[in-house]
């Protein structure tokens, strides 16, 4: 048996109207002056709706029906200058209406943004290229939506007070013939917003899936070549293109709907009116009060209602919908994210990403017997990538570690997979297998902007001044540390050829070599824990390569790099050899000893250097670790080699063998 008692208030349903409501609710009252300031030049166009009918009405009946001629035309004299101050209403309305939708506009902005950094942040998936639909056309559709809908809004009440005050004035009898048509016009429109904010929801859902998915298709497109699956993957557009023709389709079916509503409100309050006017005529109504109802009607009050009826259908509910995906918080990131990254801009399109620089305080270091060494920068643990499943791997089981600091050298014919191993290193692509990691964890994207800067041969530059360049992975860069990094890279020759830091650059009138020292000076500024050139220097000449290079190792950051040069190679303290999955690692005078592709590249690369070599390839091994000395190389001075002692196998590198086809 149930208990008797009071029954709990069923919740009322958070709709999107709500949502936005209860947002808009303290934006208002924070512009309650704007508001104020937009009413007051409104009540101008009152005063010029009521005089328009009203000067009609008393212009027949006090003047020309009554043989009065100069009265009538008095009456319509004021009703014509009436107009005027409407017009000087008019700009301080729209002078007005700035102060309410520029700052809707911006914190919308403002929330797309936070809500792309936060999802950046901590999470995966398509909030980039929803938060970029957002900042871009739907704060669009919020700016012009709102803009139309106060001035619609504004214009129907002012227009309808004017023109009710007015059909009061000349004879109340008349509010009973106009009122119930708009108000049946009205229920029936009102009945229509629903669907049509549904449909509308449905239309923004189906274009932002679109969206992220030409997101995710720009970034694969070499996957998608290399693993065959471009006709599934024009089959998941098409299917999305369909889904988004079919929302539109089924949001301008309902939008028809409107068309009767419009009619009931806009065409039945006039024609009722002539119908009814013999029998107004009979109880005392005016010739001049029943044509100054009709100058109401056709002239002010069906526009106004017919305006903000199609206004609320098509942007209003609109603008409802798009509002609502504004209305959640952003995501918060998994971890606490360094002040810098919340702070930094995306990374340009080349790959390079702004290093982050810790807001909490140093942990004090601890006494030195207690400490330990220092965890690797980057690791590679038995990593293998291929373009697709059913292609040959680039990498295969591939161990590599990079300790704080080093200097590595990739070397390796075209096509042997060195820039496969920068954009895996750099976690721009990730591997088919095995793991990689930064400072002992998991790669992560939230982590990209504080670990690592990726430069690949064609050097990202934007135009702007040298300064903005320059600074755009380190934006707090003040200008010693910027002629520092321009003195040590070698970017000299250009400042004095733009003038100085402020002067505007052009990237089409720089040369490849020019866009590389700016990309390079830029690195150096970031100064992040592991700088990976991909042929970076590839357009310098050997002797700003050299310069460029030494500088950034000096960095006491790691540095990989991808070589052109067998010079690139001799700088670093140990040389990564890649054939395909075959690799071997070394110091010069190991991989001379140990690989036959390093001495066949020493001999291709660098035919200049045919004298250091004998006048060919080292036919021995005792003769290789004497023209290994010649050559200078420069080591970590850490013992590189591990396991047997020999050299053959080399510390921090393991490549398994792929598996024999017998």
């Amino acid at each position: 048996m149930k208990a008797n008692g009071p029954t709990a208030p069923r919740p009322r349903r958070d709709t999107a109207l709500r949502r936005v409501a209860r947002e808009a609710r303290p934006f208002l009252r924070a512009r309650t002056g704007a508001v104020l300031r937009l009413a007051g030049w409104s009540l101008l166009e009152f005063a010029q709706i009521f005089l328009s009918g009203y000067g009609v009405a008393r212009a027949l009946d006090d003047g020309f029906l009554a043989s009065r001629p100069a009265t009538g035309l008095c009456w319509l004299a004021v009703a014509a200058v009436a107009v005027l101050p409407s017009v000087l209403a008019a700009r301080g309305v729209f002078g007005r209406l700035a102060d309410l939708v520029e700052p809707l506009r911006d914190g919308l902005v403002r929330r797309a943004v936070s809500r792309a950094l936060g999802g950046a942040l901590g999470r995966s998936g398509d909030v980039s290229t929803r938060s970029l639909s957002q900042v871009t056309h739907q704060s669009e559709i919020v700016r012009d939506g709102w803009a139309g809908l106060v001035l619609t809004l504004r214009s129907f009440a002012f227009t309808a007070a004017g023109a009710v005050t007015g059909l009061l004035a000349l004879a109340p009898a008349l509010l009973l013939i106009v009122l119930p048509p708009l108000a049946v016009g009205a229920a029936l429109f009102l009945a229509t917003l629903p669907p049509m904010a549904a449909r509308q929801r449905a239309y923004l859902a189906a274009d932002e899936a679109y969206a992220a998915h030409a997101g995710e298709l720009a970034a694969s497109v070499r996957d998608i070549a290399a693993a065959g699956t471009a006709g599934r993957t024009v089959a998941e557009s098409g299917a999305l293109a369909e889904a988004q023709l079919a929302a539109s389709r089924s949001l301008a079916r309902w939008s028809a709907v409107r068309v009767l509503a419009l009619a009931v409100c806009g065409r039945f309050p006039p024609l009722l009116l002539l119908l009814a006017a013999p029998w107004l005529l009979r109880n005392g109504l005016t010739a001049g009060a029943l044509v100054g109802a009709l100058t109401y009607l056709t002239q002010a009050l069906a526009p106004a209602v017919q305006a903000l009826m199609t206004m609320l259908g098509t942007a209003g509910g609109r603008l409802v919908v798009v509002l609502d995906r504004f209305t959640n918080a952003p995501p918060p990131p998994e971890d606490d994210p360094p002040q810098a990254v919340r702070d930094s801009a995306p990374p340009p399109a080349d790959g390079t990403a702004r290093p982050a620089v810790p807001a909490h305080p140093a942990v004090p270091a601890p006494a030195p017997s207690a400490r330990r060494a220092p965890a690797p920068v980057a690791e590679l643990h038995e990593v293998t990538f291929a373009y697709g499943p059913r292609a040959q791997p680039v990498l295969d089981r591939l161990s590599l570690t990079i300790a704080p600091g080093e200097h590595l050298a990739v070397v390796g014919p075209s096509g042997s997979g060195k820039s496969t191993l920068a954009a895996v290193l750099a976690g721009v692509e990730p591997p088919t297998g095995g793991a990689v990691r930064w400072r002992g964890r998991p790669v992560r994207a939230a982590d990209a902007t504080s670990v690592r800067v990726l430069l690949p041969q064609h050097a990202y530059v934007f135009s702007g001044s040298l300064r903005d360049n320059l600074r755009y992975l380190s934006p707090d860069a003040r200008d010693r540390e910027i002629a520092d990094a321009a003195e040590a890279i070698g970017l000299e020759p250009l400042l004095s050829r733009l003038g100085s830091l402020d002067a505007d650059v052009v990237p089409d009138r720089l040369s490849q070599g020019e866009r590389q020292l700016v990309a390079l000076g830029r690195a150096y500024l970031a100064a992040p824990p592991l700088l990976i050139l991909d042929e970076a220097t590839s357009r310098l000449d050997p002797a700003a390569e050299t310069r460029a290079e030494l500088a950034c190792a000096a960095l006491p950051g790691a540095l990989v790099v991808v070589a052109h040069r067998l010079s690139s190679a001799r700088r670093a303290g140990r040389t990564l050899v890649m054939d395909g999955p075959r690799t071997r690692c070394g110091t010069p005078a190991q991989l001379l000893r140990s690989s036959a592709l390093y001495r066949d590249l020493a001999g291709l690369w660098e035919p200049e250097d045919a004298d250091a070599w004998g006048g060919g390839l080292v036919p021995d091994a005792q003769d290789a670790a004497a023209v290994a000395g010649r050559l200078g190389t420069v080591g970590t001075g850490q013992d590189a080699s591990i396991g047997s002692g020999d050299g053959d196998e080399e510390r921090g590198v393991r490549s398994s063998p792929p598996p024999s086809p017998v």
